[in-house]
């Protein structure tokens, strides 16, 4: 894998998560969840700034970045905020696994700032969760 399809491929799911925050935004209310409102808020400029220098970072290797898709499936049954913490959670972890991906073939500044997005995408995560992990990435104690 060449560090360009890496960030092709990281792109392509910004793309993704920029549409399905956009879904979840709709789903949360400033004044019944303001915590969550603030936090899906969040997560949606967060990714769209990472969409946005990857589009950069792509163009200037002298390729075309990869377009958003037409449509994307959302999470089913968004109708409270349990649901979309759940559906905040799982895309966080989505992306935290595309950056890992990101972070394993890149060098240099480009790893570094892959750490980075998948730091935060983690930590995001964390505030959709609630609470840590004991053994994050250990399935078998997931639920603890």
């Amino acid at each position: 894998m060449t560090t360009l399809s890496a960030l092709q491929r990281t792109l392509a799911a910004e793309h993704a998560a920029v549409h399905v925050y956009g879904a979840l935004g709709a789903q949360t209310s400033s004044s019944a969840t303001p915590a969550l409102f603030a936090a899906v808020s969040a997560a949606y400029a967060e990714h769209r700034s990472r969409r946005d220098v990857l589009t950069r970072a792509i163009a200037d290797l002298g390729a075309t970045p990869v377009a958003a898709a037409p449509s994307y499936v959302l999470p089913e049954r968004l109708g409270t905020p349990e649901a979309v913490n759940r559906a905040a959670r799982g895309l966080e972890e989505g992306c935290a696994a595309t950056y890992a991906y990101l972070v394993a073939n890149s060098v240099g500044e480009r790893r570094r700032w892959a750490v980075e997005a998948l730091t935060n995408a983690a930590v995001r995560g964390l505030v959709f969760r609630g609470t840590p992990e004991m053994f994050p990435g250990a399935d078998e104690f997931a639920d603890r």
